[in-house]
């Protein structure tokens, strides 16, 4: 009964991956020619210097990738930033999202007065 059991349900473990593959494959596929692009444009952005999250604008900070309307509007609300990192320890955005920004960004300071 358990052997029976056991094979049943690793038939439908099977199924469901292959029925989940073409689907991957799909996403994938249609993504791969988009790929090339991206990087393309990517390149020129990365010579540009970091973009500081004290200053920018809403629309400057949905460039970056990950960033919407909601994150734009999260990280304006909580300013300023002593340090970028600083965007996951007040919770503003995930650190799935600061990991993929934070070579695009930085935390100016402004110049002290005398």
């Amino acid at each position: 009964m358990i052997n029976r059991l056991i094979a049943v349900l690793a038939a439908l473990l099977l199924a469901a991956s292959l029925s989940a593959a073409p689907d991957a494959y799909a996403q994938a596929k249609k993504d791969a020619p988009a790929a090339p692009a991206k990087a393309e444009t990517k390149k020129p952005e990365a010579k540009k210097a970091p973009l500081d999250i004290n200053t920018a604008s809403a629309d400057e900070l949905k460039a970056l990738p990950g960033i919407g309307e909601a994150y734009s509007k999260k990280i304006i609300d909580n300013r300023p930033y002593q340090q970028k990192d600083q965007l996951v320890s007040k919770k503003v955005v995930p650190e799935a999202t600061y990991q993929a920004i934070k070579g695009q960004i930085i935390a100016k300071q402004p110049a002290g007065k005398k």
